[in-house]
């Protein structure tokens, strides 16, 4: 049973203006008021108070400059605390470094102070900002901007993106001290016209890396690659910047920060900022079918616990999983705030695909409190200045304790209470979290990971460094030996090979055709045919086929469209408003083939495992029917075909083969495997998140009574994306240590036979999908004691 803490006091102790009284209640008499409700206290299973903290101070280092030390001083800071005094120095030393302190303390100050100075001490001084999204560098350029100019000096901050003038591109070229942009623009825009900023790259002095936790995976590898192509222009103009960077917290910020640059980091982990108190609130929704293990619907949770804050005009924040989650609890919200006769649209969503005019207002309403509530996928969990809010409620696990972090920091001051809300789905990884808080409140086990290695990814940059400036054939890429992909290259005509040089030879512009930030650069366009084919949304390529397929709900900022047609070749939907009482979830199936094996370990004398491999595969996502499903009661109410080309991708996967006899095993116990089979799959594809920074949505686990690889019984996990990002890699070394969370995930869930919390919904008549996965377990975890001879 988890434990539960409820010391709260009889009055609240709270620092002389700290907390704001609404309608006479504080936070914490609302958090009371929450525990003794009966429909909700007892669904309350663990309450965490996390104390305030007091500042801890350092001092600047004597060498800065008495204009950028006044201008700190205008704003409040005649000292700093003591994380950011540590990284200045570092920075100042000439040493990379990464900054892994909570949110909202002040790590931008760490970066900006030694950037600054650098301009000081030498006004030819040129910095790159890169910020993982175009609305958090234009958020972060105002704050460098005023800093800047307090210091009375003549320093020209500018950013850069796809918004940005032509007039001013030529300004900025030229003058820019400071520019402040992000990954893709560093990709598209400066990179290959390096000698249209010759000035920037003959004094580049530092690269700023900031949200550096965000650089994981698809976007991760791509940006290290960027990063390579950075050095090398740089190693041309003869500098070598020091890098700067800031993370939340994960297991490995100095790793992932060094396999992102290629250089060797300092880290600064021990923070020395204030905070107020922060009450952490586990809720574990009401199971309202025990035999199946269902628990109440978390969407329909959130609006429940958010409607009480809400009504007392407390500002929050919900955060959805998925874009869907979004619009369906934005809806769920504003109809609430209707019944009690307040403005609906007080409350709004907020996720990508919203138009950047729609953010930036969403963003200013919160900043400026007009707005009181608002539901966000992860796009608010980055570094966007929107206040500081009251509450933040997160309706299903984020992915990460990194993000669930975040997300929790997104409510709260240096003084008063905030209140966090982590409201648990029925997911094996959900349930594990809700259940075992010490793992969350503990230390951080995930660690970030990047593959730069990616030939996919890896061919893309080599196109686009050949471009920027021909390759030596003694010339290393990063730890890479690009010759055989350089080759490979000319073989098909886009490189040319002459006098110890590979130049570049094709009449196509290559970065342009290289997307970032997912499998492929084309993005769908929404257009609202009741409006004159206005654009309402874009959606990213991966998305389409679930989102706007025909006869989809589209849902924006609560409004309800219906798809009449998807222009597959054209990357166009065409919407019509109309007001429905459901929502669409479409439904795929995966075809895998091995490609090529390239690890196999054969365990001796075990008695259910044939092999253990990773190698290369190919699998064929389908997407062929999608459900109706009713707001509010989340019945099924129908389906609907989908028709859209099939999702094909080459990826690194990791499976394990089990013995044919393994069948008849089974059999004679009068039981099934295939049920044990998707029963480990389940819990494996809940454990993973668990020790590697990724989400659910970035891999895959499947399992098949007869693989057509080997005929035999197999657990399939793959990665998402072509070439692979590592997550399959990183559990075949994990495999050990995700059996054991698989285990404890079963064992620790009290269902007699199973259900969606431990190896998913029970579908058997005889109810041994439980019994069985855990044999299949325990069976597996020794034969892996046997390997190491425990």
């Amino acid at each position: 049973m988890p434990r539960r803490s409820r010391s709260f006091p009889e009055e609240p102790v709270i620092p002389p203006g700290g907390e704001r009284h609404v309608e006479g209640r504080t936070l914490e008499a609302l958090v009371r008021e929450l525990l003794d409700h009966p429909g909700i206290g007892e669904n309350i299973v663990h309450v965490e108070r996390l104390p305030a903290r007091e500042a801890v101070y350092g001092d600047w280092p004597e060498a800065l400059d008495p204009a950028l030390r006044q201008a700190l001083s205008a704003r409040g800071i005649d000292n700093p605390w003591s994380h950011q005094a540590e990284a200045v120095r570092h920075a100042l030393e000439g040493q990379n470094v990464v900054s892994v302190t909570p949110t909202a303390s002040g790590k931008s100050l760490s970066y900006n102070v030694p950037v600054l100075q650098s301009i000081l001490k030498n006004p030819s001084s040129r910095s790159l900002y890169l910020f993982p999204t175009k609305a958090l560098s234009h958020d972060q350029y105002g704050e460098l901007y005023e800093l800047s100019k307090a210091c009375g000096r003549d320093i020209k901050v500018y950013t850069y993106d796809g918004d940005t003038p032509p007039a001013t591109r030529r300004a900025l070229r030229d003058a820019g001290h400071l520019i402040v942009t992000n990954p893709d623009m560093l990709h598209t825009g400066i990179l290959p016209h390096h000698t249209s900023w010759i000035r920037l790259f003959e004094n580049l002095d530092y690269v700023v890396l900031d949200e550096l936790h965000q650089y994981r995976g698809v976007f991760g590898s791509h940006l290290a690659n960027v990063l390579r192509r950075l050095l090398r222009l740089c190693a041309f103009y003869g500098r070598k910047p020091i890098f700067l960077g800031s993370s939340a917290t994960i297991a490995n910020p100095k790793g992932l920060a060094e396999a992102l640059t290629g250089q060797p980091f300092e880290v600064v982990s021990e923070s020395g900022a204030p905070a107020g108190e922060k009450v952490f609130v586990f809720y574990n929704p009401p199971v309202i079918n025990r035999e199946l293990g269902v628990r109440r619907n978390v969407r329909l949770e959130a609006r429940r616990i958010a409607m009480r804050f809400l009504a007392r005009n407390y500002q929050a924040i919900v955060f959805g999983r998925s874009r869907l989650d979004v619009e369906v609890m934005t809806t769920y919200l504003k109809r609430g705030m209707a019944r009690l006769h307040r403005d609906p649209q007080s409350v709004t969503g907020y996720r990508g695909g919203y138009l950047p005019t729609e953010r930036r207002a969403i963003e200013q309403g919160l900043k400026q409190r007009d707005l009181l509530g608002v539901v966000s996928t992860n796009a608010l969990e980055l570094g966007i200045d929107i206040g500081s809010l009251d509450v933040s409620i997160m309706a299903g696990w984020p992915g990460s304790v990194a993000s669930a972090w975040q997300r929790a920091g997104r409510a709260g001051r240096k003084a008063g209470t905030s209140v966090a809300v982590y409201i648990a789905g029925s997911s094996p990884l959900d349930q594990f979290l809700v259940n075992n808080p010490d793992f969350f409140f503990g230390s951080n086990p995930e660690e970030g990971l990047v593959n730069p290695e990616n030939v996919a990814i890896l061919s893309s940059h080599l196109k686009c460094g050949a471009f920027e400036l021909p390759f030596e054939d003694s010339e290393s890429f990063g730890d890479t030996d690009p010759a055989p992909i350089l080759q490979f290259l000319e073989d098909e005509s886009l490189l040319r090979h002459t006098a110890g040089r590979w130049y570049y030879s094709s009449d196509v512009y290559p970065a342009e055709d290289v997307s970032l930030r997912s499998a492929s650069g084309e993005n769908f366009i929404v257009l609202d045919t009741g409006r004159k084919n206005q654009v309402i949304a874009e959606v990213d390529y991966d998305s389409a086929p679930f989102l706007i397929h025909d006869d989809a709900v589209y849902i924006h900022n609560a409004k309800t469209y219906l798809v009449e047609k998807l222009d597959w070749d054209r990357r166009t939907a065409y919407v019509r408003h109309k007001k429905v009482d459901y929502y669409t979830d479409a439904e795929s199936s995966s075809n895998i083939q091995v490609l090529q094996v390239d690890e196999e370990e054969v365990p001796e004398n075990s008695p259910v495992l044939a092999a253990r491999r990773l190698g290369e595969v190919s699998v064929a996502t389908i997407i062929a029917k999608f459900k109706k499903v009713k707001f509010e009661t989340q019945e099924s109410i129908g389906y609907g075909p989908v028709t859209v080309p099939q999702l094909e991708i080459s990826t690194e996967g990791f499976w394990l083969s089990f013995r044919q006899d393994l069948i008849a095993l089974f059999r004679k116990d009068g039981k099934d495997l295939a049920p044990a089979l998707r029963g480990v799959a389940q819990l494996l594809r809940h454990a993973i998140p668990l020790y590697v920074l990724c989400d659910t949505r970035d891999f895959a686990v499947y399992s098949m009574l007869r693989a057509p690889f080997d005929q035999l019984p197999s657990i399939y996990i793959w990665d998402k994306y072509p070439g692979g990002i590592g997550i399959s890699r990183r559990a075949h070394r994990l495999y050990d240590t995700l059996l054991e969370a698989a285990r404890r995930m079963v064992t620790e869930c009290p269902c007699p036979h199973g259900c969606p919390a431990c190896v998913g919904a029970q579908l058997e008549k005889r109810g041994e999908t439980k019994q069985a996965a855990l044999w299949l377990l325990d069976r597996l975890l020794a034969d892996a004691a046997g390997e190491k001879g425990e």
